[in-house]
């Protein structure tokens, strides 16, 4: 497990003793005729602590959805890009598909965003979102194509028997 040292802060936006925001639920707000939603106050509570009063979010290139994830996230998947072979096409392809398309959202004084067109674009919203914690990050989906996407993933991992390995804690225990 990585022991998030100082050295690491540009790397993983982090430092010992320093925690991410934890973004789980699922949330369902209604998106208003500005295209103005509520971020979950979880989500809000978790996220402000970062430095920016908002979040980033971009559209998912695999999914008809949107990214979202604070400062911190953003800080780590920028450096991941940066890992990449400098003008490479994988680099240029993700940094085109997530930091170009990304936008930096305040919040308002009562918590929301506004989603501009591109983003309720992909992901196809009309009068609701729903907000799904991903850990780190979270997405906004159209609550019809997420109940599919769900449905197919719920599918997916029951067909393959998926299992996953716990990360050890601090103390390395893994269970």
């Amino acid at each position: 497990m990585h022991p998030h040292t100082k050295g690491c802060v540009r790397a993983c936006g982090r430092e010992k003793g320093d925690t991410m925001a934890l973004l789980v639920g699922q949330h369902l707000n209604g998106i208003d005729k500005k295209g103005r939603v509520s971020v979950p106050k979880p989500f809000r509570a978790a996220l402000e602590v970062e430095g920016f009063a908002g979040i980033y979010a971009y559209p998912l290139f695999k999914f008809p959805a949107v990214e979202a994830c604070g400062e911190a996230f953003m800080t780590r998947l920028s450096a991941s890009l940066d890992q990449l072979d400098m003008f490479s096409d994988d680099q240029d392809d993700l940094a085109a598909v997530i930091l170009e398309n990304a936008h930096a959202l305040a919040f308002d004084t009562e918590g929301r965003i506004t989603l501009p067109e591109p983003l309720i674009a992909a992901g196809g919203f009309t009068s609701k979102a729903l907000f799904v914690g991903r850990g780190g990050r979270f997405q906004i989906w159209a609550p019809n194509a997420y109940k599919a996407h769900r449905a197919d993933a719920f599918e997916r991992a029951r067909a393959r028997g998926i299992t996953l390995k716990l990360q050890p804690d601090e103390e390395g225990r893994d269970g």
